[in-house]
């Protein structure tokens, strides 16, 4: 059996980490380490891992804060697995996600591979709602992650697992705090290495809680998208502009409705009902398909912008990377 070490960044959220670590609990035969780095925290969660000592394989390490891929980099380099597997925070974790991950491992060997992420029934109705924005098809956050992408697969650090093999290959994550698990699959991609989705690992990802910290994420993941472009040529695919073009087409329907004729607003409208509708019938409430019209909305519009400021302190006044972001990306 595939020796599993878990490698978990965190900053300032004890209270996730000890979620975590008890959806874990369950697992533990299936476990060879967990790794909990922590970024520097103010609030640190040392009692917390160490607390679970007797039940879990834990390792904590406290660092001076450098971002979440360095974190990642820092326990990777500690850990002694076969595999390295990657999970944030605020992530639940299904009793039988290691299962799974070890099912397809031994079935079909792959260098690094990845799951998915549902809301779990505990979430709030907030919590729900921004899940189905990263997720739906609608919103092209089901595109960009099914098994029948656009594209390659690239695993995403919230459920990310690779070989010690990648490790010593590619040297881990990058600088960026965004983005850098795209920029690292991408990497090993072009190394020769073979990715997989692994459907049934899922993960219960709670992201942001917020509208405020939800457009926050989105928008640096719009600006990460141009950097990735830089630094990757060739990259950027249509279903990464599309988030741009809807920002515009809804920016030109609501300037239009103002001068010219409401009516302008019905395509909006149209697509606020779709979404409204189909994460009703998802998620079983009506509560949480309302919240999802304007989850979607920021989903959709918080990238788009993100990607236009992109392109114009990257591609346009030509900044470097730590110039350009270094609010979002070094700090």
């Amino acid at each position: 059996m595939n020796r599993l070490s878990l490698i978990i960044p965190l900053y300032n959220r004890p209270e996730e980490i000890k979620e975590l670590l008890d959806s874990l609990v369950e697992q533990g035969k299936f476990l060879h380490e967990v790794i909990v780095v922590e970024d520097g925290s103010i609030n640190d969660a040392k009692d917390i891992v160490n607390g679970f000592s007797e039940q879990l394989p834990t390792k904590y390490f406290y660092k001076p804060n450098s971002g979440p891929g360095q974190s990642r980099n820092y326990g990777a380099e500690r850990a002694t697995g076969d595999y390295f597997i990657f999970l944030d925070s605020d992530c639940i974790i299904p009793q039988n996600y290691l299962l799974s991950i070890h099912k397809e491992l031994d079935e079909s060997p792959v260098d690094a591979f990845g799951g998915p992420d549902r809301a779990h029934e505990s979430f709030t109705p907030l919590q729900k709602a921004i899940n189905y924005a990263m997720t739906s098809f609608f919103t092209t956050g089901g595109i960009r992650g099914s098994k029948s992408a656009l594209d390659k697969f690239y695993p995403r650090s919230f459920n990310m697992g690779y070989t010690k093999e990648v490790f010593a290959a590619t040297k881990g994550f990058g600088p960026m705090r965004f983005g850098e698990d795209i920029d690292m699959s991408m990497r090993l991609i072009k190394l020769g290495f073979k990715t997989r989705l692994f459907p049934k690992a899922y993960v219960f990802h709670k992201r942001r809680t917020n509208f405020r910290q939800f457009f926050k994420q989105v928008f640096n993941s719009g600006m990460a998208r141009i950097h990735l472009h830089l630094l990757h040529p060739g990259s950027l695919k249509p279903v990464h502009v599309l988030p741009a073009l809807f920002t515009v087409g809804v920016l030109f329907c609501l300037l239009c409705s103002l001068i010219i004729h409401p009516a302008f607003l019905a395509p909006i409208m149209a697509y606020a009902m779709l979404i409204y509708m189909h994460s009703t019938i998802v998620n079983e409430s009506g509560r949480v398909g309302l919240q999802s019209v304007p989850a979607a909305f920021i989903q959709l519009m918080g990238y788009g912008l993100g990607f236009f400021n992109g392109i114009w302190v990257r591609l346009i006044l030509k900044k470097n990377p730590k110039g350009a972001f270094v609010k979002n990306f070094y700090e």
